[in-house]
């Protein structure tokens, strides 16, 4: 997964951006079942782990009244905010997120959800793909750099690759000691257990698929 400390700074990482949700409100409809689902988790995981909502707060990042509001499912967290607080707990997105007891033929991540969006600003935007309980194994993005704009990444778990395909510009691809320079339709298998970054390598905007792949 992208660090999480991509975030820039000056944006609201505790709710999704574009998203009309204020804080305190009700989300839109009710509550869905996932969300049910993890508002129960992560009740559950602080009380096991003994921690106050300060203490998750601190831990985590994220602040007491968005914690609050998740606990009590009044708030849909966006991807970021999700990987924080699961950070917290010491286990992935998958382990927080996934309900054993729910089961579907077909699973839909829809583009116009905004807590896809794991990053979005003036440089560059990033949206999950993939049903976040497969992360344990494999992540799937869509990745999108302004002209020169890069995405740095420090060393992921050991054996951990990525995949990189370009759908519209250029990309340069640098991992470890090594470097590619990618056009349309070209695709880069890589190590990212090591430093490693995706650079806009054109003068115009690049969109690409991202697919880490965890040993």
């Amino acid at each position: 997964m992208p660090d999480s400390h991509d975030l820039p700074e000056d944006k609201n990482p505790e709710l999704a951006p574009g998203t009309a949700l204020r804080r305190g409100a009700p989300l839109p409809g009710g509550t869905d079942p996932a969300s049910e689902f993890l508002c129960q988790r992560v009740t559950e995981l602080r009380q096991q782990h003994r921690f106050t909502l300060e203490q998750l707060a601190a831990a985590s990042g994220v602040s007491r009244s968005m914690l609050s509001q998740i606990e009590r499912g009044r708030a849909n967290p966006t991807l970021a905010v999700t990987y924080r607080i699961a950070q917290a707990f010491g286990i992935s997105i998958g382990e927080l997120v996934d309900d054993p007891s729910a089961s579907a033929g077909i699973e839909v991540v829809y583009g116009n959800d905004p807590a896809t969006l794991f990053r979005a600003d003036h440089e560059c935007q990033i949206r999950t793909l993939s049903p976040l309980h497969q992360e344990k194994s494999v992540e799937f993005y869509e990745v999108r750099l302004q002209p020169r704009a890069r995405l740095a990444s420090s060393a992921h778990y050991d054996g951990t690759r990525e995949l990189f395909t370009v759908a519209e510009g250029r990309a340069r691809i640098l991992s470890g000691g090594s470097s590619c320079d990618l056009g349309n339709g070209d695709t880069a298998q890589y190590r990212a257990d090591v430093d490693h970054c995706i650079t806009n390598a054109g003068d115009d905007a690049l969109r690409g698929y991202l697919v880490v792949t965890y040993k």
